[in-house]
Order: structure tokens, then C-alpha cells, then sequence
């Protein structure tokens, strides 16, 4: 039953928070271009495309951490060390995503036909691209971090 847990984590992770990854990676970028051509279709429909990946995703994600109890349970390590750092970590991570970056996806998607001057000039939808960009760069180290700490397992005596 363990190898199943393993097997169903592993891809749980690879399927859904692989691609929350790399989508909410792209939205600064998608966000700079559908904003510099308001009246562009396809680059809005875009932007509104990656934040509904982004959400879906997101909740497909919960199955990550459930195969993951379910797996440290069947062997044994639910007070491991290692552990209770990456389940720390993955709620920082779940916490990013749906605290911070997914309502300011959406907040971008309901301002970007309405470009409104910041200061000095600059349209603040730059320093909301550059905002998401960070916080989609904090929410990649935390999980990437996981994942390490997931292969290497400091401490284990699971002999892998």
C-alpha cells in the first residue's frame, strides 16, 4: 500500500503543481503584454486562461499533500524531522498561492483593460507583473525546496 501512496503522491505532485508552477510563472509576463494592448482579445483571453489554470490547479493540488500523510503514515515518519519541515513548508507554499497570488491575478484581470498612470509615470501594472513575479518565485523555491527535502529525507531511516 506504501508504493501506491508513493506512486499517487508522486504524480499528484508532478500533475498539479507542476503545471500551478510554470502558468503562474508566465502571468507577469502575459499581464505585461495584455496590458500594453488593451483592446487585444486573445492577449486578455490569455491572461484569464492562465489564472483559471492557475485555480484549478490549485485545488487539484490538495491531493499532494493527502497522498503525502497518507504515504508518511504507511511508513512510519509522521514525527520525522524532515517531514514536519516540508509539511510546514507546502502550507507556506499553499498559503502564497491562494493568500497572494491568485486574488492578485484576479485583481490584474478585472484592471488590465483600464491602465491608470502610478507615480513618476509608470503604469502600476508593472509593479503588480513584478509583485506576482516575486511571490510566484517564492511559492517555486518553497516547493522546489520540498521536493529536496522529500529526495533526500535528512535523518530517514527508511533506507532510501
Amino acid at each position: 500500500m506504501t508504493k501506491l501512496f508513493l506512486s499517487l503522491h508522486v504524480i499528484a505532485a508532478v500533475l498539479a503543481i507542476g503545471p500551478v508552477t510554470v502558468v503562474a510563472s508566465m502571468f507577469p509576463k502575459a499581464l505585461r503584454r495584455a496590458h500594453a494592448a488593451p483592446g487585444d482579445r486573445e492577449a486578455y483571453a490569455a491572461l484569464r486562461l492562465l489564472h483559471r489554470i492557475c485555480r484549478v490547479y490549485a485545488g487539484v493540488g490538495i491531493a499532494v499533500p493527502v497522498f503525502g500523510f497518507a504515504t508518511a503514515s504507511s511508513l512510519g515518519v509522521l514525527g520525522s524531522a524532515w517531514l514536519i519541515v516540508s509539511i510546514l513548508l507546502t502550507a507556506a507554499a499553499a498559503a502564497v498561492l491562494v493568500l497572494l497570488i491568485l486574488p492578485a491575478q484576479g485583481r490584474a484581470l478585472a484592471t488590465v483593460s483600464t491602465p491608470v498612470a502610478g507615480v513618476g509615470g509608470e503604469p502600476p501594472v508593472h509593479r503588480v507583473a513584478g509583485r506576482l513575479a516575486m511571490l510566484t518565485g517564492v511559492f517555486n523555491l518553497l516547493w522546489a525546496t520540498v521536493t529536496v527535502l522529500m529526495i533526500i529525507r535528512p535523518g530517514s531511516t527508511t533506507g532510501a
